[in-house]
Parts: C-alpha cells; sequence; structure tokens
C-alpha cells in the first residue's frame, strides 16, 4: 500500500474526504465531499507523492447526488488543473469483493487528526446490493480503526492494491463499525467511461475499448442515433429487455451492454451497428489534413441558454455551461427578471473561462427563444470594468433555443457540416427587402440549392416568416442587420441592399466553419471606425449553428450541488 501513489486526499471547504487518480487528469471520489465546490475551491494533494504539491481542481462529472445521505449518484470526478507523473489505479473485475473466505478489503482515508492518512480493514457482505446501489462493508476487527468522515471516496482495494469500489457512506456510532461503498460496476452506471478501464471477464479487452472510442467519436460528432435502438439490436430478440426508461445518453447504453447483458457478443454487434452510422473517414494527404485542421478548429464553446421561466412574461431562466474536451460544464443557473440578465451573464462567462483548457479555442453562443434571437448580445460589454463588446472579444454566435433542442433538426444540420467539412464550395443565398418571393418559395429555393448560408437584408421583426423558413429548413448559418428596415415588403434601395453587398465580398472564401472568428474580426473592425454606428457590420448577427460542439451530456451528470 505505501507505494500507491494515487491515493488522493481531498479538501472542499471544511469537508475533507479521499479520492483515487484513475488517469493523469482525473480523479474520482464522493460527490457529498465536493458538495460546496460552487463557494468554495476544491484542493487535492496526494500524500504518498510529497514532492507534488496540492493541485486545485474543478467538478467534471456529477452523478446526480441530491445531497441525502440515502440518494443515489453520490459520485464526482474531478478534474486536476494539470496531468500529474503518477501511475493511476488499476481495477479488479466486478464481485472480486466477494468470496469464501471473503478477502480482506483496505480503504485509506483521513480521519480527523490525520492528514497523512490512516487505513482501515473491512469485508464485504454477499448477497444482493443495498437498494441496488451500495455493498455493505463489516470491520475486520473490533480494534482496528473504524470508517469514519475523512474516509467518504476512499478506494476499496484488494490486498495487492486493486480497487473494487469507493468509499460512500460510514457509519453514524462510534460502537457501529460498519459502512458502504459503490462497486465499481455502480461507479460505472453513473460514469460510463469507466466501464474501458476495468476488466470484465466476459469481454475482450480490445473489444471493450473499440466500444468506448466508438462512443467517443460518435458524441464528438453529434452523431443523431436512437440508443435505445441500438440496444435492442444489440442484444436481439432473446436478450435482456430494454430497461424501463431507457436510456438517457450513448454511454448510459454502451456500459448497460458491457455490466448488464451475459456475453460478448452484445458488445460487438452494439459497436459494430455504431461504426456503420458514423460517417466513414475519407482518406486525405497530409497537406490536405493539416489545411483542414488549420481551417476547422476545434472550438470550446461556452454556451448561455436562455428561456422562459414559466413564473412570468418578464421571468427568465439563465444557465451558463463551458464544454473541455467534449464534456459540459455547468457553471452556474438561476431564475432572473429579464433586466438583470446582462449583468448576470457577463459575470457568469468569465467564471466560464475558469473551465476552458488554456488553449481553448473560446467560442461564446448564445442559445436563445426565437422571440430573443435579435437581441443586441454581441454588442453587451465584457464586464463592468471593461466596455469592450464581447462580439469584439470572442468569436460569438447565437442558435435558435427550439432548433438546438429539435432532435430532427439537429440530425439534418450534422449532415450538412459533414458535406462542408469534405470542402463542398458554398456560397451565401441572399434574402432581400421588396422581393416579390413568398416565403414557400423562398423555403424552395434553399432546399433546392441545399443552401448553408442565407444573409438577410432586414432584422427578423421586419418579416418573421422568411426568418422561420430559415431557421426550419434547415439552413446551418444565417447572417442578418440587427437594425434597418422596418417593413422588407418596400421597394427601392436600402441599407439592407448596402448590408448584403458589404456581407457577400467580406465572407467570400471564408469556410463556414471560420464563420465566427470572421465575423469578430468584422465586428472590431465597425467598432474601430470613426462613425461605428454608421458601419454596416456594426450590428450583424450570426446565427451558427453546428450541432457536433455541443454533444449532449451522458445520463446523470446533471449536478444539483456543483
Amino acid at each position: 500500500m505505501s507505494g500507491a501513489a494515487w491515493h488522493a486526499r481531498i479538501a472542499c471547504g471544511n469537508e475533507v474526504g479521499a479520492g483515487f487518480l484513475v488517469s493523469p487528469r482525473r480523479v474520482i471520489t464522493c460527490a457529498h465531499v465536493v458538495r460546496w465546490s460552487d463557494t468554495s475551491a476544491v484542493t487535492v494533494s496526494f500524500p504518498n507523492s510529497r514532492e507534488l504539491s496540492p493541485l486545485p481542481a474543478t467538478v467534471a462529472i456529477h452523478g446526480g447526488w441530491s445531497g441525502g445521505a440515502a440518494d443515489p449518484g453520490d459520485l464526482a470526478v474531478l478534474e486536476l488543473d494539470h496531468e500529474v507523473p503518477l501511475a493511476p489505479v488499476e481495477f479488479a473485475p466486478p464481485g472480486a469483493e466477494l468470496g469464501d473466505p471473503a478477502p480482506t478489503l483496505v480503504a485509506y482515508g483521513f480521519p480527523r487528526g490525520y492528514d497523512e492518512g490512516m487505513l482501515a480493514r473491512y469485508q464485504a457482505l454477499p448477497g444482493a446490493l443495498v437498494s441496488d446501489e451500495w455493498r455493505q462493508l463489516e470491520a475486520v476487527t473490533a480494534h482496528g480503526q473504524p470508517l469514519a468522515a475523512g474516509f467518504s471516496g476512499a478506494a476499496v482495494t484488494l490486498a495487492d492494491g486493486r480497487v473494487v469500489g469507493m468509499v460512500a457512506a460510514v457509519a453514524g456510532a462510534r460502537d457501529i463499525r460498519v459502512g458502504r461503498m459503490l462497486p465499481t460496476q455502480v461507479i460505472a452506471r453513473y460514469w460510463p467511461e469507466l466501464g474501458e478501464r476495468v476488466p470484465t471477464p466476459d469481454h475482450d479487452p480490445d473489444a471493450v475499448r473499440r466500444l468506448y472510442t466508438l462512443v467517443r467519436r460518435a458524441v464528438a460528432q453529434g452523431l443523431d442515433c436512437d440508443a435505445n435502438r441500438l440496444y435492442v439490436d444489440a442484444v436481439g430478440p432473446f436478450g435482456p429487455l430494454l430497461p424501463e426508461g431507457g436510456f438517457a445518453s450513448l454511454g448510459a447504453a454502451a456500459g448497460y451492454v458491457q455490466w448488464e447483458v451475459p456475453g460478448a457478443e452484445a458488445v460487438t454487434r452494439f459497436a459494430d451497428r455504431l461504426q456503420s452510422l458514423l460517417a466513414p473517414a475519407r482518406p486525405q494527404s497530409a497537406a490536405a489534413t493539416t489545411s483542414a485542421a488549420a481551417a476547422s478548429p476545434s472550438w470550446s464553446p461556452i454556451l448561455v441558454e436562455i428561456e422562459h421561466s414559466g413564473a412570468g412574461p418578464d421571468q427568465v431562466t439563465v444557465e451558463v455551461s463551458a464544454y473541455r474536451e467534449g464534456h459540459r460544464r455547468r457553471v452556474s443557473a438561476r431564475r432572473l427578471a429579464r433586466g438583470a440578465v446582462r449583468a448576470y451573464v457577463q459575470e457568469q462567462i468569465d467564471e466560464a473561462f475558469t473551465q476552458l483548457a488554456p488553449d481553448a479555442e473560446e467560442l461564446i453562443t448564445f442559445v436563445l427563444p426565437r422571440e430573443w434571437l435579435n437581441e443586441p448580445v454581441a454588442r453587451w460589454e465584457c464586464g463592468a470594468e471593461d466596455s469592450t463588446p464581447l462580439g469584439c472579444a470572442y468569436p460569438l454566435v447565437v442558435v435558435d433555443r427550439s432548433r438546438h433542442r429539435s432532435g430532427r433538426l439537429r440530425h439534418q444540420l450534422v449532415k450538412k457540416w459533414l458535406k462542408l467539412d469534405a470542402g463542398s464550395e458554398t456560397r451565401l443565398h441572399r434574402v432581400r427587402c421588396g422581393s416579390a418571393e413568398r416565403p414557400p418559395s423562398l423555403r424552395k429555393r434553399l432546399r433546392d440549392a441545399d443552401a448553408d448560408l442565407a444573409g438577410f437584408s432586414f432584422p427578423p421583426s421586419a418579416a418573421r416568416p422568411y426568418f422561420e423558413v430559415g431557421l426550419n429548413t434547415p439552413v446551418p448559418v444565417l447572417l442578418w442587420p440587427r437594425s434597418g428596415c422596418a417593413d422588407a415588403g418596400h421597394e427601392g434601395p436600402c441599407s439592407g441592399a448596402v448590408f448584403l453587398d458589404a456581407l457577400t465580398a467580406s465572407v467570400a472564401g471564408t469556410r463556414p466553419t471560420e464563420l465566427p472568428r470572421r465575423l469578430r474580426e468584422l465586428r472590431e473592425t465597425a467598432d474601430a471606425d470613426d462613425d461605428p454606428e454608421r458601419h454596416w457590420a456594426n450590428d450583424v448577427q450570426l446565427l451558427w449553428d453546428d450541432p457536433r460542439c455541443f454533444p449532449e451530456p451522458a445520463a446523470g451528470l446533471h449536478s444539483p450541488v456543483a
């Protein structure tokens, strides 16, 4: 045990617990150990590696624990500020904690007065899991160290150091030497990625690695597929029935196939079916690959979602999140009066930047109700002491909320972006003032042309049916001036025509994936102009919608406390 440098001590506010390193930057602990992480810093140290200084960490994944002692999902995956040069844990196969005689299990915790740690020896009781969640533990002797405060989150290991679970609850009285642990298969229920690291006797390790590699690819690409249907296809007509309620994510379905379905065939079939749904890789020359990588940055969005709260016409719910390595991290959420939204968003965007990797390509994305799409969010200041418009400081786009939530439209949009990634030529389809074109005719024109970009010479309020066509067709990119013609039906020249001409010339040759950055440059140019109010790009609005940038979170990752 003395050589197990992966044991971690977790401090958050007045709470002290334990944890264990599962990758160079990931540590597992209990959610209740870091329940104050929204107001207190999380610090991780490794007592068996004294040369390492304590590291700050953030809650990357949350099991959904609601705050009660008997609530399920008491799991948190922490991400360290940087990688540590330590070997992570090794896991034993599920069920290795049981036997006749029962093996002695060891936990390394940090009770009060022992910052360097203490060891406790326990055995697991055979039989069913308590509430299908916990394995009960009982002390080997009545004289050793009991499980106490400070052991929560500790790895439970066999004598050889392989992990079989995590301490999740300790006895509430001094004379009771029992506790509970989350077995590894239950931890994987809340964090399916763990399944790749835990040996399962029925499955070939390469087959399991392939399964989770494909799941990550599907999430990164925003693949529109039905996890429940994949499961049913994988287990066949005589396999276990679909669990009640189905699966909330692709990862949850893959984990269930690995842990709950007997035999190895279902894992292979699930992976084969998933691979067939993913876009086949296109061979490219080294030069083409380098060019595509340079032209298609991997964005790390900061997501600002605004929706009506239902509490009144002036009340909205605002949620701010940040994406890091494909994982969504919730920063904050609050119900506010509309007039208080700007100041709150400024503050929370600043906080969201702390969640991004140092080399991240930030993309501020406002997901707005349809009637808010013309809101001048790009003109909002960066903060109380920085008057720089957000749209000049960072690439900034808006997304229609109803489209963001539509599975049908997400599927169509991903197909459009895959075509754009392949280098298909794009052009701006112009929607002008004074056109006799009816909305159904515009819809047909955009569909016939398989349009990728559409530019409007007027704001949404001037002719909403035309914008509805653009949003529902769908077209991945829409641009328009926030101000201008109040009536798009007028005849004759206007500022909208000037806008379209300038826009067409300014985005010519720009790949759609680069448009957020190009629009930031144009906004900054307008803001620096001698007469910014008269510059055509002063109030340009960009709706840029690539669902692959916003993969859905895995089941149970929404955190009520962190």
